[in-house]
């Protein structure tokens, strides 16, 4: 197990290095058997404390959480905790993803896309309503893995991500998943819709 341990304004001490990968450890043991490398993040910002932790599994799935209090040590509790809920929900469909992986390693693919923040048209920013905030554009390459459903979902839920875009392995469209605002989550699968001609 490789954990990656960063700090943002503040100074990661040793105390806090042990208490972060030895609670990491106890977490993810119980539940997974292979090899896995992570990055924790404990942040401050005013006064109160963020851990994030991205965890990723040999099988190329990524288990992401966060937590937040006034105090470092209950941060990182809080992330871990809601990182063991999530692999406990999942521990059986995540063995049989592990077992499937070499099988499934030699049938898919991955496709790169690029993901960007659209500046608004300048009809927009004459707009009194909108908010006069600067413009953050980010650009990265991202991998789109060819998935069945449950396993796109499955995959969404172990993140922190609202949603995700995958390649269909049934039809090979590209399909979405999303969390909604009433808890469920929503597929998009285009590959049904006929268009019509205008």
């Amino acid at each position: 197990m490789t954990i990656q341990i960063t700090g943002k304004s503040i100074e990661i001490g040793d105390s806090l290095r042990n208490y972060l990968i030895e609670r990491t450890r106890s977490v993810l043991e119980k539940y997974i058997s292979y090899e896995i490398s992570g990055h924790l993040r404990v942040s401050k910002e005013n006064g109160r404390f963020r851990t994030k932790c991205s965890i990723m599994l040999q099988t190329g799935l990524l288990l992401e959480a966060q937590g937040e209090s006034s105090d470092a040590y209950s941060s990182a509790d809080n992330a871990l905790e809601r990182l063991d809920k999530r692999v406990r929900r999942y521990k059986r469909r995540l063995k049989d993803y592990h077992s499937n992986f070499t099988r499934k390693k030699i049938k898919s693919q991955t496709y790169s896309a690029v993901s960007y923040v659209v500046q608004p048209s300048e009809e927009d920013a004459d707009d009194e309503n909108i908010p006069n905030d600067p413009l953050v554009i980010a650009e990265m390459k991202r991998p789109i893995q060819l998935l069945n459903v449950s396993e796109a979902v499955m995959q969404l839920e172990l993140t922190e991500e609202i949603f995700l875009i995958f390649r269909n392995l049934t039809n090979n469209a590209i399909n979405i998943v999303y969390k909604r605002n009433d808890s469920n989550i929503g597929w998009i699968d285009p590959a049904d819709v006929k268009t019509e001609k205008l």
